[in-house]
């Protein structure tokens, strides 16, 4: 079956008018480790720090930057609340998704009425830098959106942080800029209500497919659905298992993590060999294909404008759409379990997200299933 296609097209009147990624944020067992972590192997500065010295009781956080990209590292510091349940469910992981919007007191009105379950009615922050407003709404498993509107604010991350610095450790800059998009894992027969919930709540649409003749191997196999706000700032591809003849990646990820969520979160960059090999040399670990898929590579893909050499080094993939090629790597799962990874892409033009590398990339996540007993 072939791979459909729809171009995105900004409506008129966009009731949820998305500026992209304000941040990212996981639940962590360890909140300072963590940041630490992501500013060693993937670069990101010292931001904002919240905790008891701020005047937050229950959990401290930690905000690492680098470019338009922010995580956020937040652990609780008492077991007996709903953060520490998450973690001992799910692991360390991705809890909130944060929304740049003009508007966030009209995002949650019109999302809600729309049918979004509230996760936060519209809240104004204030200090001295100014004020941001915040509310949010429940997605998949137990992953939610938050909607960030800091038009009026000049602080370095938001109130409630203070700024934190490190003078000691000043990681260097490894090229990634913005988040590319976040998928989501979801279960069996449940990417259509998802996909539904996107087209009818936020006013996104569906802008690729793939079927399980798309996305298989001999052993396993998943179905996608590629969501695009209106704008096309913000991208959710949402993934659910298909049958196979052995546990898919998916049910792998449902299984370790004890629901739905997010699967892995796609960072970009201008020069992804640069990154990578940056990447690479502070310890981040990476998926690798057989060197035989660079034997055609320049006949599947036609002329692209890096030298093979490097990429086949590295194990980056390429693939090319009607708008130009893209070029991408996936890390191992940088948690115990095997459910949370990146990936590293850039894109020439291109607006797809690697169909003809799915195969490929697929038998090397089953290689690392097979390896920890769970294919």
């Amino acid at each position: 079956m072939e791979t459909k296609t729809q171009p995105v097209q900004t409506p008129v009147n966009d009731f949820l008018p998305l500026e992209g990624t304000d941040y990212v944020e996981l639940y962590v067992g360890n909140a300072k480790q963590a940041a630490h972590y992501y500013m060693s192997a993937f670069g990101f500065q010292a931001l904002a720090y919240a905790g008891p010295e701020t005047g937050r009781k229950d959990s401290v956080s930690y905000a690492v930057r680098q470019h338009k990209l922010t995580f956020v590292l937040t652990t609780p510091l008492r077991s007996d609340n709903d953060m520490a349940d998450h973690i001992y469910k799910h692991g360390d992981g991705v809890k909130f998704l944060a929304l740049r919007v003009p508007d966030a007191t009209s995002a949650w009105k019109e999302t809600t009425r729309r049918g979004a379950r509230s996760f936060m009615e519209p809240k104004h922050m204030k200090d001295e830098n100014g004020v941001v407003v915040m509310s949010g709404i429940h997605t998949y498993g137990d992953t939610v959106h938050l909607f960030i509107e800091r038009t009026h604010y000049t602080g370095a991350f938001m109130p409630g942080f203070r700024p934190w610095n490190n003078p000691l450790f000043q990681p260097t800059d490894t090229g990634l800029l913005y988040v590319d998009h976040c998928v989501g894992n979801v279960g069996w027969n449940q990417m259509n209500p998802w996909v539904k919930f996107y087209e009818e709540v936020m006013g996104f649409k569906n802008i690729l497919s793939f079927d399980d003749e798309d996305i298989s191997t001999e052993y396993s196999a998943l179905m996608s659905k590629v969501m695009s706000s209106g704008s096309g700032f913000v991208k959710f591809p949402i993934n659910e298992p298909a049958e196979g003849k052995k546990k898919s990646q998916v049910e792998e990820y449902l299984e370790f993590y004890n629901g739905e969520g997010c699967q892995h979160v796609a960072l970009a960059t201008n020069d992804i060999v640069k990154t990578v090999k940056e990447l690479m040399s502070r310890g981040v670990e990476f998926l690798k294909v057989p060197t035989t898929y660079y034997d055609d590579l320049l006949e599947r893909v036609g002329k692209i404008d890096e030298d093979i050499e490097p990429l086949k080094e590295l194990g980056i993939l390429v693939d090319r759409d009607n708008e130009g090629y893209l070029l991408q790597l996936f890390s191992k799962p940088v948690e115990d379990r095997p459910t949370l990874f990146f990936e590293i892409i850039q894109r020439k033009g291109a607006k797809s997200f690697g169909k003809g590398n799915f195969k490929a990339l697929f038998e090397a996540i089953e290689r690392e299933q097979e390896l920890r007993g769970n294919l």
